[in-house]
């Protein structure tokens, strides 16, 4: 995953210096979604020798954002280049990157160019699929490639149509119509901005598949948004008004600036010029190449308003994002259960409100099956879910990974009812299992955290979790809600039912009480640090779990192995001598999942065959049953508090949460940045 940003100012006087921060700001709000190389595009002055716009300047880094700041100011440290020098009009793009075509490198890195003279610049978010064979085409025509990006092929397009176009007599083609031609021939998945010296001041946005807002601000607009909707579309109008105009893969990088967005849709062209965005509805199967490069009709489309603060972006009094979000966890639970969950009232009845899925939850009941589909986090949290749902709702629910579902091809039917989980809404095998379940007829349902989001607008119907904006790469706080959320959507499916009306309400109440117990087990902070501190010279670490607990043995595991780069795995106990066994010593540590449940006399009978040989144990129990589960005092406990059984999951996830943040930091590592990984992978 890549993230892109770019910044036009509309007859508003802007320094380059401004123009640069504005850049940089933009990029490190977004170096979550990647950050080993990064790179900005913006103009050059004006020399006595142009007799046209000069060629825009284009600075690459290896390395973090801050490299990159490094880097731009010693070269304009070499040069005349006049940090100070206004412009009432400019365009500028920058781009972080998460390679997946050549290594992290400044001539892998974006803005890819078209040539020398940087004709044509692009950055892209995304993956081209047949770069190979538009590459092979344009050596023919002899272009030569400088990197190894698949993006490089883009911007050396874009020049080959134009300049063909102007051979042919066509001095007039337009910045749109060179693009249409570009789009035409490419496959697979991408969020590009195009930036031209034959077109200043312009910039054309586009997506396939990869996210991409954009942000409007007029100088003169008041604070207050409380007459935005009242001419919405004036805001993408040409009226002259001084403005600034931003895009973004993800609203964290706007919402300092302004709150007026629109998220544009897949096939959309977005052509920004004279203060005002056009938008037109690219469609490759409509579009037909001939003498002259074509253009489709342009669409009206409204603002809308970011629910969103530029405090949830900030790191407040915490030193990392992951930290900050692991002790958000009880008022982000609070808002993902607001408004949804129903006690008392003239009838007295507990109940669930999904208002996105009350239409559907016939079609649900009467389904087949339920298939959960999803991906790393968001697979494990449907899988502690899975019990309860099964419970409640009577239906057979599976789980599958959503690239396993794909390489496999597996049947999905018009009565299965496939619900797609994904913290971004973005992930890119999960979104291409989404388009397979569609072609298959079933009913599709999407839990995300990004309204917007590819998956939130493709499925039939879903549930926003509104666990707030996440940036740490390692997710927390999602995946609690998403816990919570599948949780109310199982109370949702069975409130039909006479049969356990007791057990549902039971469950309600303990949503309600569920953000007080969080906070309460975020009390264990100091413990989980000086377990960190045992631990940290560590190799490896087991995690069992079984029941509810096996997902948050592999979240934990997972959590560990993501930030703190250890080894570790969660392992299901009742496989336990199955395999795992062989691997128990005195000195491997071992993490067993034992509060109360169905499963807690197996997990008791677990932990007595690993101290028979001597394992070396960290037991996870609720308060109070230290003796029931520690043979003989002989090994470490944590005791967190008890709720009922399918909400136990979230709480007993807090302390391998935290164990992991403080491994992270006392081994050296970055956090919020872990090795090779970026937030959401947008690419398959």
């Amino acid at each position: 995953m890549c993230g892109i940003f770019a910044y036009l100012n509309f007859n508003v006087s802007r320094e380059r210096r401004y123009i640069l921060e504005v850049l940089f700001n933009g990029l490190r709000r977004l170096e979550y979604r990647g950050y080993d190389s990064a790179g900005i595009s913006i103009d050059s002055s004006f020399g006595p020798d142009f007799d046209v716009f000069p060629p825009p300047l284009v600075f690459r880094q290896a390395g973090n954002i801050e490299s990159l700041v490094k880097s731009v100011y010693r070269e304009v440290a070499k040069t005349d280049l006049d940090l100070e020098e206004s412009f009432s009009t400019h365009a500028g793009i920058a781009h972080t990157r998460w390679a997946t075509h050549g290594e992290p490198a400044p001539s892998n890195s974006h803005p890819q160019t078209s040539d020398s003279g940087n004709e044509f610049l692009v950055i892209h978010n995304g993956i081209i699929t047949n770069y190979e064979v538009l590459k092979e085409t344009l050596v023919r025509q002899g272009f030569i490639f400088e990197s190894e990006t698949d993006t490089e092929v883009i911007p050396k397009l874009a020049k080959f149509v134009f300049d063909n176009a102007i051979e042919e007599g066509d001095r007039r083609v337009t910045f749109c119509q060179v693009v249409f031609e570009v789009m035409r021939q490419l496959e697979g998945a991408y969020a590009l901005i195009f930036k031209s010296r034959h077109y200043p001041n312009e910039l054309i946005a586009c997506k396939r598949g990869s996210p991409l807002l954009l942000g409007v601000k007029e100088i003169t607009e008041e604070t207050s948004d409380g007459a935005f909707f009242n001419g919405a579309n004036k805001f993408l109008s040409r009226n002259g008004k001084p403005k600034e105009l931003f895009l973004s893969s993800d609203a964290s990088a706007l919402v300092e600036h302004t709150k007026k967005v629109l998220v544009i849709e897949d096939g959309e062209v977005v052509h920004i010029k004279d203060g005002g965005a056009s938008i037109f509805k690219f469609d490759k199967s409509k579009y037909k190449r001939g003498g002259t490069i074509t253009r489709p009709a342009s669409i009206q489309r409204a603002l809308s308003v970011l629910e969103m603060e530029a405090e949830q972006i900030n790191k407040g009094k915490y030193e990392h994002y992951m930290q900050k979000e692991i002790h958000e966890q009880a008022e982000s639970l609070t808002t993902t259960m607001r408004g949804r969950l129903i006690r008392g009232g003239s009838c007295k009845a507990k109940s669930v409100l999904l208002g996105g899925l009350k239409d559907h939850l016939k079609t649900i009941r009467r389904s087949r099956r339920i298939v959960f589909v999803g991906c790393g986090t968001s697979y494990n949290a449907a899988l502690a879910a899975r019990p309860i749902l099964e419970e409640l709702s009577g239906i057979p629910v599976t789980m599958e990974i959503a690239s396993d579902l794909l390489d496999r091809q597996g049947p999905i039917y018009r009565e299965d009812t496939a619900i797609f989980v994904s913290q971004s809404g973005e992930t890119a095998d999960t979104f291409q299992a989404l388009e397979y379940a569609l072609e298959n007829g079933a009913l599709c349902v999407g839990i995300t955290n990004t309204v917007g989001s590819g998956i939130a607008r493709n499925t039939h119907c879903g549930v926003h979790i509104n666990a707030g904006c996440e940036i740490g790469v390692a997710s927390t706080k999602a995946y609690t809600s998403q816990i919570v959320v599948m949780t109310m959507l199982a109370l949702a499916i069975g409130g039909d039912s006479i049969n356990g009306q007791a057990r549902r309400e039971a469950i309600i109440d303990g949503l309600f009480d569920l953000p007080n117990k969080v906070k309460e087990v975020l009390k264990l902070d100091l413990e989980m640090k000086e377990l960190a501190k045992l631990l940290v010279s560590e190799q490896s670490l087991l995690a069992f779990g079984r029941g509810y607990n096996y997902a948050t043995a592999l979240e934990g595991a997972l959590k560990v192995k993501e930030v703190a780069l250890m080894h570790s795995e969660g392992m299901l106990a009742g496989e336990m001598k199955h395999g795992p066994l062989a691997l128990v010593d005195e000195n491997l540590p071992i993490f067993v999942i034992a509060t109360r449940d169905a499963c807690f006399s197996k997990q008791q009978s677990v932990i007595q065959q690993l101290h028979a040989r001597k394992g070396r144990l960290i037991v996870m129990c609720g308060k109070g049953d230290a003796q029931s589960v520690c043979v003989g005092g002989s090994c470490r406990v944590i005791e967190v508090p008890l709720v009922e059984d399918c909400l136990q999951p979230v709480i007993n996830i807090i302390p391998l949460q935290l164990l992991a943040y403080h491994l992270t930091v006392l081994r050296g590592y970055n956090v919020d940045q872990p090795r090779n990984l970026a937030k959401s992978v947008t690419t398959p």
